[in-house]
């Protein structure tokens, strides 16, 4: 017979465990008359968490999004968000590297600018 006071006991007890998982964000890539835009949806992640990489034809986005609000004895309820690492990859038809590169990070979305030497 199921004890229903165990397993309530047993599901209120859970503990914040990070994510084993690696977080995949969404990203718009649009090109334009000077170059590429990349806009990323990196809602909760800070600048000083993120690293850009062009090589050949390749942009890299690195960076980890962390739970700043989570304090030690906290018993989660719910919890849909990921907290991890991630590594994003977006491939161009022609090489980037050397490209001019502007960022801006504004309400949760970083957006890239590659500008080559060719479209300057």
């Amino acid at each position: 017979m199921r004890n229903p006071d165990r397993e309530f006991a047993m599901i209120s007890n859970r503990r914040v465990i990070p994510s084993a998982r690696l977080w995949n964000p969404s990203a718009d890539v649009y090109q334009s008359m000077d170059g590429w835009i990349v806009k990323l949806d990196l809602a909760g992640v800070s600048c000083d968490d993120l690293e850009l990489e062009l090589r050949d034809n390749f942009l890299r986005i690195r960076g980890c999004r962390r739970d700043t609000h989570y304090r030690e004895g906290f018993v989660y309820h719910q919890m849909e968000i990921t907290y991890s690492r991630f590594e994003k990859q977006i491939e161009f038809p022609s090489a980037i590297e050397g490209a001019t590169v502007v960022r801006d990070y504004s309400d949760g979305f970083l957006i890239i600018k590659l500008r080559s030497e060719k479209e300057r």
